[in-house]
């Protein structure tokens, strides 16, 4: 079974920045797109970003365009979120999805989840 492997969150202050990382277990493991969601206490799973592993294409919530980046590293099997400008409003656990079609922003029918990484983004 294929886990997705996050590290990188954390706590930051208002204006900071966090690089989030996540990485296939399997070298083998080769998912059509990934990436990011977070739900903050309660609130709803919202979507953060997304990136076909071809890098062709990337995708955005508008309430972090400008500020996040997502990246990948086909050799590492890894995908990336530069969280930059960060806000209180930011605060949320993130959790990294892989998809072998694409990623859903709605967050339905997602193929596999990461267990979450804590962001808290002091005032």
């Amino acid at each position: 079974q294929v886990q997705l492997v996050e590290s990188g969150g954390g706590l930051v202050r208002t204006g900071g920045s966090l690089r989030l990382s996540c990485a296939a277990s399997e070298r083998t493991f080769s998912a059509n797109a990934m990436g990011w969601f977070r739900q903050a206490p309660g609130k709803e799973r919202e979507f953060v970003a997304a990136i076909r592993w071809s890098g062709s294409s990337a995708y955005y919530a508008d309430s972090v365009k400008g500020r996040f980046t997502i990246s990948r590293d086909i050799a590492k099997n890894t995908v990336y979120l530069q969280m930059n400008s960060l806000k209180p409003e930011d605060t949320a656990v993130y959790y990294c999805a892989a998809d072998f079609g694409s990623i859903d922003p709605s967050g339905h029918g997602i193929d596999y989840w990461g267990q979450g990484t804590q962001v808290t983004v002091s005032s």
